[in-house]
């Protein structure tokens, strides 16, 4: 139901599988080239998220400058949904912005992480639970798992990493633990907890500083909501417990997952908030120099635009009065500024200034 998934994600953990099993002293048998292609495979759909993963740093960045706006709307239309939701689009609109960006990367990460599970399941599918097939041992080492060949699922089976099959998790029931006994040694459970607990806080501890520099990183308006301060709680808390009591029964595999999931997201968030900062800090230093541009320069006197307008309609007054005490009549227009400069050929006569001075 889900080949659509499962294919790609078994094609890429293949790929680099043949990448680091080609690595001399390592081996297609190696543990470590197991865990290197789950590792790699993060990489793989990380690199392809990070233009999405930049957008939601910016939506999100974009909603937290937005919240004084946002909190006016609902108060404004709090009776009204309808026209809260109108309004709510509006204002996405013309800031260019949509919400759902912000829940991409991480959409597009469930996906994977349940086909890397369902994949990593199937190279052992000897159990009774839900979704396993109940095969024998001798059947299941024999069996494709989607794009693996049988030679793939028995180099897999035989894999350790420090003592403990990639697939193995510390509740794993002693009937499926007996398909990674290939060599006839049944793999210890003191062997995978000795690899899966550690895993298993890092993971936890991971999980917490991820979401402690997120939380540093909001506004005192977005970490004043209260949806937003319960979701925070989560991230710090919540979530990085869930690794620690669910970690016993994930797969050693899904747990080198998350800890390679969380080592690229801290690393991811450094590296596109310090762009986003310098990209700040380019657009204030252009502002302070378009400002000193505009500014007078030293020494120079500033120019009286007012004053200059003003000077402009005494001369156009005195213009109009020397006309009607030279025509007698008040139907002459005055001259133009360029004529009076350049006095039109004529010297401007006293008489209509004598005569202003003596009706004043």
């Amino acid at each position: 139901m889900l080949d659509f998934i499962y294919y790609p994600v078994s094609w890429i953990l293949w790929f680099w599988h043949r990448v680091f099993a080609a690595i001399p002293g390592l081996g297609k048998d190696s543990g470590i080239a197991w865990a290197l292609a789950v590792v790699f495979l993060v990489f793989t759909l990380r690199i392809v998220l990070y233009k999405p993963f930049v957008k939601q740093v910016r939506t999100t960045k974009q909603m937290q400058e937005l919240q004084p706006q946002i909190k006016e709307l609902q108060k404004k239309y709090k009776n009204d949904r309808q026209k809260m939701a109108l309004e709510m689009q509006k204002l996405q609109k013309d800031h260019g912005f949509n919400p759902l960006m912000g829940c991409l990367p991480i959409l597009a990460q469930v996906p994977v992480f349940l086909g890397l599970f369902h994949v990593l399941r199937s190279f052992n599918r000897t159990g009774h639970g839900f979704g396993q097939l109940g095969m024998s041992i001798q059947d299941n080492a024999n069996t494709p798992n989607y794009v693996f060949n049988a030679a793939d699922v028995q180099s897999f089976l035989s894999a350790r990493l420090f003592g403990a099959p990639i697939s193995a998790f510390i509740t794993t029931p002693v009937s499926e633990l007996q398909a990674f006994a290939i060599d006839g040694q049944l793999p210890s459970r003191v062997a995978i907890a000795a690899v899966a607990i550690p895993l298993m806080v890092i993971a936890g501890l991971a999980t917490h500083f991820n979401a402690r520099a997120s939380v540093a990183r909001q506004s005192a308006e977005a970490a004043a909501n209260p949806q937003a301060a319960m979701m925070n709680k989560l991230a710090l808390w919540v979530f990085p417990l869930g690794v620690l009591v669910g970690g016993p029964f994930l797969p050693i595999a899904i747990l080198l997952y998350w800890v390679a999931n969380n080592i690229w997201t801290y690393g991811q968030q450094h590296l596109v908030f310090g762009r986003m900062e310098k990209e700040e800090e380019a657009k204030k230093q252009q502002k302070l120099e378009q400002r000193a541009q505009n500014a007078p320069k030293p020494g120079a006197k500033p120019v009286n635009v007012k004053k200059k307008v003003d000077a402009d309609a005494v001369d156009a007054v005195e213009d109009v009065v020397d006309t009607v005490s030279t025509n007698g009549t008040s139907a002459a227009k005055p001259k133009s500024s360029a004529q009076r400069r350049s006095g039109g050929g004529q010297k401007r006569p006293n008489r209509g200034r004598a005569n202003q001075k003596r009706r004043r």
